[in-house]
């Protein structure tokens, strides 16, 4: 039993993973490669996956005149964000092994590395899972379903950079998901709004993924991965412009459709400007400022959030 858990090699930190992080200084070493499985030591996965769910609330709350998002919803989204981000991350790499062996920037994680078997992801992944489940069986009966229906994106997203140049569009129904969930926990339903959002979150998703794909083309090229990065090439610019010109309109028309007030739009039209920025200092050639740009869209999701907290306080007021 302790070789099933513990039997794991501390070989060093995945390489593209954020330096001198608690998982590699404070953790004891066999927990360090099932933290870097989950990705702990780069929490803008679950950042990522978090703010669709905090917009969608933040909405809810407007078009019911709340004073804000429901503080326990939140609570509920941010543990449930950490746990099915690891565990996506758990099944990916799992999906992923052989690839992530030929790519520079991913040879070093957990299973490629030999760090942790496939065996223990597997236990690992069960675990992470149950804590998701957990936190889902605190929402309305509505919003469990939602939750449960989720699975599919998630469970065919990795297979997709086999078969298309969009895996990106497969990231974005996976990763938007919480743009549904937020509503449906308030209202038991659906609506426009949240779908509306959902759209523009599958934007925003496609246009922040494609900049982080960039780092990996030539690895890509090479072991036959496509990506929307592959795909739009030295158009990069252009379709980054395109896509969050889109992800803003649809922002805008569900912030519409949930009768938002000024305070929203002004956070979209900021969060526009954040997006603009991205969209011309990006150099496709420059892994670095890749990551930086694509680590970047945390702030953007703080700035639609304040917007549509700050305008369902203004409202209730």
């Amino acid at each position: 039993m302790k070789s099933m858990f513990f039997g794991t090699k501390d070989t060093g930190p995945v390489a593209d993973a954020v330096k001198s992080h608690w998982v590699d200084t404070r953790l004891p070493a066999w927990a360090r490669p099932y933290a870097r499985l989950a990705r702990w030591e780069r929490p803008i996965g679950w950042w990522l996956l978090l703010w669709p769910c905090c917009w969608s609330a933040s909405l809810a709350a407007i078009a019911e005149e709340a004073p804000g998002p429901n503080p326990w919803h939140i609570a509920l989204f941010l543990i449930g964000a950490v746990a099915m981000r690891g565990a996506g991350c758990t099944y990916n790499d799992l999906i992923d092994e052989d690839i992530d062996a030929q790519v520079e920037r991913t040879r070093s994680r957990p299973i490629p590395a030999g760090q942790v078997s496939r065996s223990q992801a597997k236990i690992f992944l069960a675990a992470q899972a149950l804590v998701g489940l957990l936190v889902l069986l605190q929402f309305n009966t509505f919003t469990i379903l939602l939750g449960f229906a989720s699975l599919l994106p998630v469970a065919i997203y990795p297979f997709m950079k086999r078969v298309t140049n969009w895996p990106q569009l497969f990231l974005g129904l996976a990763f938007s998901w919480g743009a549904l969930m937020g509503w449906a926990a308030s209202f038991g339903s659906l609506s426009w709004a949240p779908l509306v959002l959902y759209a523009g979150g599958i934007c925003w998703t496609i246009g922040y993924d494609t900049i982080y794909a960039h780092q990996d083309k030539e690895d890509d090229a090479l072991v036959g991965v496509k990506s929307t990065a592959r795909l739009f090439g030295a158009w990069t610019k252009p379709a980054m412009l395109l896509l969050y010109t889109l992800a803003t309109l649809l922002f805008a028309l569900a912030a519409v459709l949930a009768d938002a007030g000024p305070a929203a739009f002004a956070g979209i039209a900021l969060g526009a400007l954040h997006l603009l920025w991205q969209s011309i200092v990006l150099d496709i050639d420059d892994g670095d400022q890749c990551l930086k740009l694509f680590r970047s869209n945390t702030t953007y999701g703080w700035i639609l959030f304040a917007g549509f907290v700050l305008d369902a306080l203004i409202r209730w007021l």
